[in-house]
């Protein structure tokens, strides 16, 4: 008997689906490592082509490699005003002391003064190539100076004085150039030479020719070139050291000479200090703590930041400010030459601090 196929039920067929499966790769928003590898130049920078259009990479703006002279300047004449007093309080201090004691007293106190500041302040002494270079700076603006225009001012008036010292800065010019690799413009060698020139001139006129001149001028042209290459070399110390280490490292190193000097002026002229002078004492005070010590602060910050040669212009302003002061504080006469020759060297002055100064590359 046959069987009944209707209660057999059917093998089970599966069908297809009839979508087709998604790829397993997911869609760009769910991996971005999944995107492709051809990026347009705008969406990485680094698949930029190497041609880029001026307005991507703008060039710096006009002036700025080329610093502002003003912060050197303000330091500078900072130290200026400081020194110009230094000519006038000399001459008082030298009418009642030894001229010997003036030049190396005031820097035995000025080293007291700079020795306590160095080991307040913890300060590590230079490295050992830099002391012959502090050294110069000792031998131009600690001993040099001091002492020659100490011994020049016993004769030589304050203000002639002066107008003699504004060859300092010509001179400080000039060295900075030899030493320092600063390239001035013409207009600047023309304005220097030009003030000193004037000041040439003054001295011959109030000397009455060549043959007026006198052995305290010779002092003073001394004096100008021993501060010459101390303010250039102290200015390009300062900035490796900073302004007021190279001061007091200078007084440190010079202090053992300026001690037996001292010394040495004690013994020949016994010191009696009731018979000295108020006004004697406090100029040898200014001299040594201002002129000796402070003001160089200021003076070689304004060195150090430079250039050199346009701050060093700012003492050309310096004969002006110390004829004002010995007039008013020695009575000393404004006749018309000094006054002439004091405008003229101001003018001068002017025209060479705005004069541009470049710095040679190293």
């Amino acid at each position: 008997m046959k069987a009944d196929d209707s209660a057999t039920p059917p093998p089970l067929t599966v069908l297809p689906d009839a979508r087709p499966a998604r790829p397993a790769a997911a869609t760009p928003r769910a991996d971005a490592a999944a995107r492709p590898a051809t990026v347009t130049p705008g969406a990485d920078p680094a698949a930029r082509p190497a041609t880029a259009t001026p307005t991507a990479d703008p060039a710096p703006p006009r002036g700025t490699d080329r610093p502002s002279l003003a912060p050197g300047l303000v330091w500078g004449f900072l130290g200026v005003l400081a020194f110009s007093f230094t000519l006038p309080f000399t001459r008082v201090a030298v009418a009642a002391l030894d001229p010997l004691f003036v030049g190396a007293g005031r820097a035995v106190v000025a080293a007291l003064l700079a020795a306590a500041v160095l080991l307040a302040t913890r300060t590590r002494p230079p490295a050992r190539r830099l002391w012959p270079r502090i050294a110069v700076v000792a031998a131009g603006v600690v001993v040099g100076f001091p002492f020659l225009t100490s011994f020049a001012l016993q004769t030589s008036p304050a203000a002639h004085g002066a107008v003699v010292i504004g060859l300092l800065p010509a001179a400080t010019a000039a060295v900075a150039v030899l030493r320092g690799r600063e390239r001035p413009s013409r207009l600047f060698w023309v304005a220097s030479v030009a003030g000193a020139v004037a000041v040439i001139g003054f001295t011959v006129v109030s000397s009455g020719g060549f043959g007026g001149l006198h052995v305290s001028d010779l002092l003073l042209f001394g004096a100008v070139v021993a501060a010459s290459v101390g303010y250039a070399e102290g200015g390009l110390l300062a900035r490796e050291i900073g302004s007021w280490q190279v001061i007091c490292w200078a007084l440190v190193i010079a202090a053992p000479l300026m001690v037996v000097l001292t010394g040495v002026s004690l013994v020949a002229h016994p010191l009696d200090p009731a018979a000295v002078g108020a006004d004697a004492w406090l100029a040898f005070a200014y001299v040594s703590a201002i002129s000796m010590f402070l003001g160089f602060f200021a003076w070689y910050r304004g060195l150090g930041i430079g250039p050199i040669a346009s701050v060093s212009q700012m003492q050309l302003v310096q004969p002006v400010l110390t004829i004002v002061w010995a007039a008013l504080l020695l009575g000393e006469p404004l006749t018309a030459v000094t006054l002439g020759g004091a405008a003229v060297v101001v003018a001068c002055a002017a025209l060479a601090v705005r004069s541009r100064v470049r710095r040679a590359p190293a």
